[in-house]
């Protein structure tokens, strides 16, 4: 409702009837009801005349005029149900009223309906005639036309920022605004139409539009979260009109503020043996007939910026500034310049502590509707303020967002504003950007203890504004990751090893707004072990450029590879074929497949299973070294060999039975590796999942490793291994004997 007040303090009006508001006598008639209500109604009396419309309700739900201007008064405080009356009145009446397009299309602005409200301006505009009374019309049309414009843009490219209402003990059913902190961050200042417990008597009274006037409080605060009670900051600070908080200065010493005086003025007070002096208001270069609203004075005290009337042609204000002279007090006032000021209000100025930053607010420039909160940057070079920014949405509404203020340590700031959620009207929120915060945890097997190393984590996510987000990590030896990312989403977690997808989870991570948060989150996997090459180190095998044809060498590896298949009947393996980087990618996974596939073929030969054994090209995508040298580029011309279990499966026995690899996890298979790593000196026992004992003793060279074993029906075995030769015996449960010894080749 910009068109109904000057400023934003006087614009609207609190959600709650006053129990000192005139009750309407419940016998009035219906027309007297009604010509009471649009009495108030006309004196933009909002407070006063919901409670005739109401009655008028009550008796008559489908009186379309009463809904219409009830409607019309709700906006101030309660934009739904605004729109639910006023658009039940078109429809009971489609021409209740002359004006109904343009207010159906500010209550679908306010309520973000913003495709529906330019529909309803244009065909506000399209019954304007053309004639030259109705061109400010025209022109407002087109500037609420431009707002939904703007909203819609602005809203659809959210920023990731957390808007936090201050709560009950410093927001009420009234209009709060205007907040000042202290230099320590303990104590907030600010202004309230509301009717607080020792508020002073000459407050009592209502304004003209059925509000109590602006007076200044003040509220400690209790932790991160709380306020204490509001309290007045004294007499000496309160007049019969409005009072509005504006800055501390000078180490919270004086108090800027504003005084409904000579159409609004700007007053300094201080601060002698803890109570605020009489306030005095500043020299004539600030203060005027005019109006003036609110100021800023910078650190340094040499500068004070403020916005004023007296400069337009329609008393709209402008920004200004003044610097002190040499007798102490403000020159001459200067014009921030076009690039700040606007045709519109701009008002509200505050400037961060190194002064390159100016925030303001303003009705103009790419506004998502009433006041927006900009900033801009000082060019230092051109000795000029740059293009004003909007700061977007959620700090911004399709609302007034006014009396932009930034914390102490510049980590947060507070506004005052009306959205949808609030307490009433206008409320104070805080403004903090989300922040990164820690996970960290552990991957394990899932209903167990075992943690899984290597286990790549993706978490995936999305900005404010859709943007795609992702944040990586692999699970150490011990199971452990950590990952900074950015709170107050939910992620998908891909959750792979080996290249494999093993599951995808969903996590939400709370919002955060400061650098410290870390939680906790361990995951939990359906996971069988399928990397078993450390138990199996098969060599790998290596092709000439261009070809994969099986080189005499890699026959005997692959002779080697056979026979211990056959001898673990249970154990399957995939082939994986690599190229090096001299051909396309195309061309070299369909060359990788060819070397995979005449492995495969030549295993099958030697009376390995075909269903045992699967083929995987990876062309030139996993190189073992870089293609920089033709030494190199040899090693990427490989097959290799790794170990695959089905789902359910177990790793199996040899028969018969053999040294375990020393340091391998209990229930690895037997067979001895083809080139294991020298063990470490010493004894050890070790008990496997299906009961059988193994004790292993390592000479003090490690050249020698004798295994002993006993299952829990009573087969045993004893392998003795040196210098790659294997001794091993075994007796089963029903005592049946085996022997076998193996040569290095």
């Amino acid at each position: 409702m910009d068109n109904l007040s000057k400023r934003l303090l006087q614009a609207s009006c609190a959600v709650a009837l006053s129990a000192t508001a005139i009750q309407p006598g419940m016998a009035q008639s219906t027309g007297k009801l009604l010509k009471t209500g649009n009495k108030f109604f006309e004196q933009e009396n909002y407070r006063a005349s919901i409670p005739y419309y109401e009655q008028v309700l009550a008796k008559d739900p489908n009186n379309a005029k009463a809904l219409f201007n009830a409607g019309i008064a709700y906006l101030s405080f309660d934009k739904e149900k605004a729109s639910d009356y006023i658009y039940k009145a078109q429809r009971l009446k489609p021409k209740v009223s002359k004006d109904v397009e343009y207010w159906l299309g500010r209550v679908d602005h306010l309520n973000y309906n913003f495709d529906e409200a330019i529909a309803h301006y244009q065909s506000y505009n399209a019954t304007l005639k053309a004639k030259k009374s109705n061109e400010v019309r025209r022109q407002e049309v087109a500037q609420l036309i431009q707002h939904s414009k703007n909203a819609k843009v602005l809203f659809n490219s959210p920023k990731d920022i957390f808007v936090k209402n201050l709560g009950p003990s410093i927001n009420t059913q009234y209009a709060e605004h205007s907040p000042v902190i202290s230099s320590d961050d303990k104590v907030l200042l600010f202004t309230s139409r509301g009717q607080y417990t020792g508020a002073a008597t000459n407050k009592k009274k209502l304004a003209a539009d059925g509000e109590y006037f602006e007076e200044i409080y003040e509220s400690r605060r209790i932790d991160d979260e709380n306020w204490e009670k509001p309290r007045s900051l004294g007499q000496a600070l309160v007049t019969k009109g409005h009072d509005a908080s504006t800055q501390l200065y000078d180490n919270d010493s004086k108090l800027l503020m504003y005084r409904d005086d000579e159409n609004g003025d700007i007053f300094s007070s201080d601060k002698v043996n803890g109570e605020w002096t009489a306030p005095k208001k500043l020299n004539s270069n600030i203060n005027s007939k005019a109006y003036e609203s609110d100021a800023y004075i910078t650190p340094d005290g040499k500068t004070l910026y403020f916005s004023t009337g007296k400069y337009s042609e329609d008393g709209t204000l402008d920004l200004y500034y003044s610097t002190r002279g040499s007798d102490g007090d403000w020159g001459p006032a200067k014009s921030m310049g076009g690039a700040i000021n606007t045709k519109y209000d701009d008002d509200s100025p505050y400037l961060s502590k190194d002064g390159k930053t100016l925030y303001f607010s303003s009705r103009g420039h790419n506004t998502m509707g009433g006041y927006d909160i900009f900033k801009s940057a000082y060019d230092s070079i051109g000795h000029k303020w740059g293009a004003p920014e909007n700061m977007g949405y959620p700090i911004n509404t399709p609302d007034d967002d006014s009396y932009y203020r930034l914390s102490p340590d510049g980590s947060y700031a507070y506004l005052s504003s009306y959205r949808i959620g609030g307490y009433g009207e206008k409320d104070i929120y805080t403004i903090n950007y989300i922040k990164n915060a820690t996970v960290k945890g552990k991957v394990f097997a899932k209903d167990s203890t075992t943690v899984i190393p290597g286990v790549e984590l993706v978490f995936s996510g999305k900005q404010a504004d859709n943007t795609p987000l992702s944040f990586r990590d692999v699970s150490k030896p011990d199971g452990s990751y950590q990952v900074a990312m950015l709170s107050g989403r939910t992620y998908q977690v891909a959750v792979s090893k080996d290249g494999k997808n093993i599951e995808t989870q969903e996590f939400a991570i709370p919002v955060s707004t400061n650098d410290s948060t870390t939680i906790t989150k361990n995951f939990y996997i359906a996971y069988i072990d399928t990397s078993m090459a450390s138990m199996y180190p098969f060599s790998k095998i290596y092709f000439d450029t261009d070809k994969y044809k099986l080189r005499p060498e890699s026959i005997v590896v692959l002779n080697d590879i056979a026979q211990k298949l056959v001898a673990a009947p249970g154990l399957n393996i995939q082939v994986e074929g690599h190229c090096d980087s001299r051909n396309t990618d195309e061309y070299n996974m369909v060359l990788g497949q060819n070397r995979a596939n005449a492995a495969k073929k030549y295993l099958v030969t030697k009376g390995v299973a075909d269903t045992r054994l699967t083929t995987v090209s990876y062309g030139e995508r996993r190189p073992a070294a870089p293609n920089d040298s033709p030494e190199n580029m040899q090693l990427n011309r490989r097959d290799e060999f790794r170990v695959v279990l089905k789902e359910g499966e177990t790793m199996p026995m040899t028969t018969p039975a053999a040294a375990p690899a020393v340091g391998a996890p209990m229930g690895a298979p037997t067979t001895p590796p083809a080139a294991p790593q020298p063990p470490l000196p010493g004894k050890s026992k070790a008990k496997m999942a299906d009961g059988t004992k193994v004790k292993t003793k390592v000479d003090e060279d490690s050249d020698k490793v004798k295994v002993k074993t006993k299952g829990a029906a009573g087969e045993k075995s004893k392998t003795v291994s040196k210098n790659g030769e294997v001794d091993s015996k075994a007796k089963d449960a029903t005592g049946a004997k085996d022997k076998v010894k193996i040569k290095p080749e």
